[in-house]
C-alpha cells in the first residue's frame, strides 16, 4: 500500500498561483509515475500532469507552460506549481502514485474565482 497525503489547495483569484504537494508513504516502487489529476464540478476526472522516474514529464494541453511538476529530494513527494490561473482549473485535484499499484489521494480544493 502507498498513503498519499495531499495540501495546499485554496481559494485564488484569476491570475493568481498556488502551490501543491503530495507527500508518498508506504511501498513506494523504485519505477514509478506520480502524477496530478483534477476532477472538475460535473465532470470526469482528467490527467493535469506526471512525472516518471527520471522525471520526464507529461502536460494536459490546457495546463501546458502554466502548471510546472517536480520531485522532492527523496523522490517521494510530488508538487504541482501552478501559474496564471483561471475559473476553469477549479476542481478537486487528486495526487495518484503508480507503481505497484494505483494509489490516490484524498483530494484537495482549489477554487478560482473572483
Amino acid at each position: 500500500q502507498v498513503q498519499l497525503v495531499e495540501s495546499g489547495g485554496g481559494l485564488v483569484q484569476p491570475g493568481g498561483s498556488l502551490r501543491l504537494s503530495c507527500a508518498a508513504s508506504g511501498s513506494i516502487a523504485r519505477i514509478n509515475v506520480m502524477g496530478w489529476y483534477r476532477q472538475p464540478p460535473g465532470k470526469q476526472r482528467e490527467l493535469v500532469a506526471s512525472i516518471r522516474t527520471g522525471d520526464s514529464t507529461n502536460y494536459a494541453a490546457s495546463v501546458k507552460g502554466r502548471f510546472t511538476i517536480s520531485r522532492g529530494d527523496t523522490k517521494n513527494s510530488v508538487y504541482l506549481q501552478m501559474n496564471s490561473l483561471k475559473p476553469e482549473d477549479t476542481a478537486v485535484y487528486y495526487c495518484n502514485h503508480l507503481g505497484y499499484g494505483t494509489f490516490w489521494g484524498q483530494g484537495t480544493q482549489v477554487t478560482v474565482s473572483s
